[in-house]
């Protein structure tokens, strides 16, 4: 269950995850259209819920799978963050407050794709972190905010970078104590 296969591709839950490529593309195209581009964030979020929900309940989380939701996340995240702030809609400082889980949880990732045992561990054990939604929550409300140019943005982005300080210090948390655990179980 540990190892990457392109076949892993074309199974339901990673083609959900996929659909956020396109649906970064398009948000550059509709972000000057404030109710176009939140119903794309919407399908994003929506997109996120789903790929996850699917892979454990139909039983098809896959090591690709694992490294797949997370890129595609970041990718989107990314484009959307650098379109707000090209548009002059989210101020640098902004940006590095929305950005905060995902550099954050970068070198997770990195550690996901090339180490067998943790693509094997997060493909069995698939978990959502309540951390991690709170602060996706928080971003699609900053976000929307930006893209409305509400009063409340400043405030959004502040609770969106610390929620998302909190995620990354959670999976890290978690990801550790699952490596501990695993190496305390072969050392026995």
């Amino acid at each position: 269950m540990g190892r990457y296969r392109a076949r892993d591709l074309v199974l339901v839950p990673n083609l959900i995850s996929l659909v956020r490529v396109p649906l970064a593309a398009l948000f550059v195209g509709v972000a000057h259209r404030p109710l176009i581009a939140l119903a794309v964030l919407a399908l994003a979020g929506i997109s996120d819920m789903l790929d996850g929900w699917y892979a454990r309940r139909f039983r098809k989380a896959t090591a690709t799978g694992a490294v797949v939701d997370p890129i595609t996340d970041k990718l989107f995240v990314t484009v959307v963050v650098i379109t707000l702030w090209l548009d002059g809609r989210l101020p640098l400082w902004g940006v590095i407050l929305l950005a905060a889980r995902e550099l954050g949880e970068l070198p997770l990732v990195a550690w996901w794709t090339v180490s067998r045992p943790r693509r094997r561990a997060r493909a069995e054990h698939p978990k959502a972190n309540v951390p991690g939604k709170a602060a996706t929550t928080l971003q699609f409300a900053a976000v929307s905010a930006a893209l409305f140019a509400s009063s409340a943005t400043a405030a959004l982005l502040v609770a969106a970078g610390i929620a998302g300080a909190l995620a990354a210090a959670s999976y890290w948390w978690r990801e550790l104590a699952a490596a501990r655990g695993s190496h305390s179980v072969l050392s026995k």
